[in-house]
């Protein structure tokens, strides 16, 4: 479960937010669990009984929590390492690189002075 949650969010890019929730949120990890199993009988038939079990079982440990939050960092490092890679690639090509907006004002500015 902890995995596919994760995958949800890093799918999504919802990295930052989540952790930040999570992280947040866990000293209340337990309450929340048990006020999933209290109001069972009324988001049961919305979203699903082994749906609501799954998140309160996920949510009674903060240790659950944890490895979320360690597997949601996982995933979105390894999308920056991906990303940085493809970046370096792009960089190598003999494309000229585009000069900054507004650099050809501050070098006629300082030519002036």
């Amino acid at each position: 479960m902890i995995e596919k949650i994760a995958m949800d969010i890093h799918r999504r890019g919802l990295e930052t937010p989540a952790i930040l929730f999570l992280e947040m949120h866990k000293p209340l990890s337990f309450f929340a669990s048990q006020t999933l199993i209290v109001t069972t009988p009324l988001i049961a038939p919305i979203v699903g009984f082994d749906r609501v079990r799954n998140a309160a079982n996920l949510l009674e440990s903060r240790d659950n929590v944890e490895l979320l939050i360690r597997r949601i960092e996982e995933l979105a490092a390894a999308r920056d390492t991906n990303a940085g890679k493809s970046k370096q690639g792009n960089l190598s090509t003999d494309e000229p690189v585009a000069e900054p907006i507004g650099a050809s004002t501050v070098a006629h500015r300082e030519d002036t002075k």
